[in-house]
């Protein structure tokens, strides 16, 4: 919970909904988990115990009137709380995924090309998602459930200490705290394959973007059974992953079924050797499987904030990834600049100890024509990509007009720059729609 906490400024902007949601979760947990118990315990024996002289029909309809308005309150507070969760969650996604984005506008582009395409995407579509549910998940869940419970087990001690006293309370709450092992030990092991499952959900985004953007190239060189089988493969990992998360989180449910049936007969053994009434009996009885059915979804509430700690630390690459290519603290104020271009003693490298340029200085004169003429890997592109600062330099410095382009403003040194690219990923569109850009 502590990671997430942080992701939690998210919720202020839909403090609204969120509140709506609360509230009515709130009210859900306190009719399903109080509600029902109480209705068994003074509701029914009242109309069926014989009453001398008898209740008159219209003060049995009052009292069961009490029964459909429970549900009423039940279902409405439910649906409240899954509606206005559900408006806060897709407010939270779009937010996360412009945060997102936002981060890759900014970051160099050392660090976008380093990372495959196809993963990046994963991260900001599938990653986003899986924690805005997480966060919203939290928000239901994480009041409903809870409220359920504790309303349940308030439930549980007042209606045992009535009917029996302290003994039979703590006889029915001895199982409760037995859920807890198997809730931490399907964490463990989620938390694990969870990172795993959503790599691999960014290796098979990865086949099918690389593959797309090669389309030609596969045709030409006849490999499209090869690239079926390298998909093929990703996929196979990617269920194995899934599976594994199956594995445990459906494990999870029936072990606490069990643990609560444990509890239910020993329960039951106790309440026949002191001699229980069976309203009292059955209203305990109703009250602890009323406990248990939050326990299971705050099992699974578990599960899922393991997801979501994955998924947070698959987005933190990016998030807190430092924008080393910035705007200087002081800026040099440039107009349209003239075009006289300086290298001097240049050095760059995209890998440590792996330097593609080193000590290069060259000038070209403001108004003329130039042409970088070499065999691929030569580091003609990387030269060109100085320019507009994509890359910083390691050693030396690149100039304009004799400014320093580490001091000029990011924005006013590039305004000056144009820059012609083979690839019309921006302008895909008809020509009349890119006349309109």
């Amino acid at each position: 919970m502590r990671r997430l906490r942080p992701y939690f400024k998210y919720l202020r902007a839909v403090r609204g909904p969120i509140l709506i949601a609360i509230l009515s979760g709130l009210v859900y947990g306190a009719s399903s988990g109080a509600g029902l118990p109480l209705l068994v315990q003074y509701v029914f024996p009242r109309i069926f115990t014989q009453a001398n002289p008898p209740l008159p029909l219209s003060a049995v309809a009052l009292i069961a009137a009490g029964i459909p308005l429970i549900f009423f309150l039940r279902a409405l507070s439910g649906y409240l709380n899954g509606y206005f969760t559900q408006l806060a969650g897709v407010r939270i996604l779009e937010a996360l995924r412009l945060d997102y984005f936002r981060k890759l506008q900014v970051l160099p582009l050392s660090f976008v090309q380093g990372r495959q395409t196809g993963d990046l995407i994963s991260r900001g579509l599938s990653d986003t998602q899986q924690l805005q549910f997480t966060l919203t998940l939290i928000a239901n869940d994480g009041i409903k459930q809870p409220a359920t419970l504790v309303s349940a087990l308030v439930a549980i001690a007042y209606l045992a200490m009535t009917a029996q006293g302290v003994w039979l309370a703590l006889v029915c709450l001895a199982a409760v705290p037995l859920t807890v092992f198997p809730i931490r030990y399907v964490g463990r092991k989620v938390i694990k394959r969870a990172a795993q499952m959503q790599s691999q959900l960014g290796s098979v985004t990865s086949h099918f973007s690389e593959n797309l953007a090669a389309a030609r190239e596969v045709r030409a060189f006849g490999l499209e059974a090869h690239e079926s089988s390298r998909f093929a493969a990703a996929c196979r990992a990617l269920i194995t992953s899934q599976m594994k998360i199956v594995k445990y989180a459906q494990g999870l449910t029936p072990a606490i079924e069990v643990l609560s049936a444990v509890g239910i007969a020993v329960t039951l053994v106790y309440a026949y050797g002191s001699g229980l009434k069976l309203e009292s009996f059955v209203a305990v009885i109703v009250a602890l499987y009323s406990s248990y059915e939050p326990v299971k979804k705050i099992g699974m509430l578990n599960n899922e904030l393991k997801r979501g700690t994955a998924a947070l630390d698959r987005l933190e690459v990016v998030l807190n990834e430092p924008v080393t290519i910035a705007d200087p603290a002081q800026p040099v104020a440039v107009g349209r600049l003239r075009g006289e271009v300086a290298f001097e003693g240049v050095t760059f490298a995209y890998k440590i100890d792996e330097p593609v340029l080193r000590g290069v200085s060259a000038a070209i004169p403001a108004g003329t024509v130039c042409a970088l003429v070499g065999p691929s890997g030569a580091g003609k592109t990387t030269f060109a990509n100085l320019v507009p600062r994509f890359y910083e330099v390691a050693a030396g410095r690149v100039t304009i007009d004799g400014h320093d382009i580490r001091a000029l403003r990011l924005a006013d040194l590039r305004r000056n720059i144009a820059v012609v690219s083979q690839d019309p990923v921006l302008f895909n569109d008809t020509i009349y729609a890119n006349l309109q850009l």
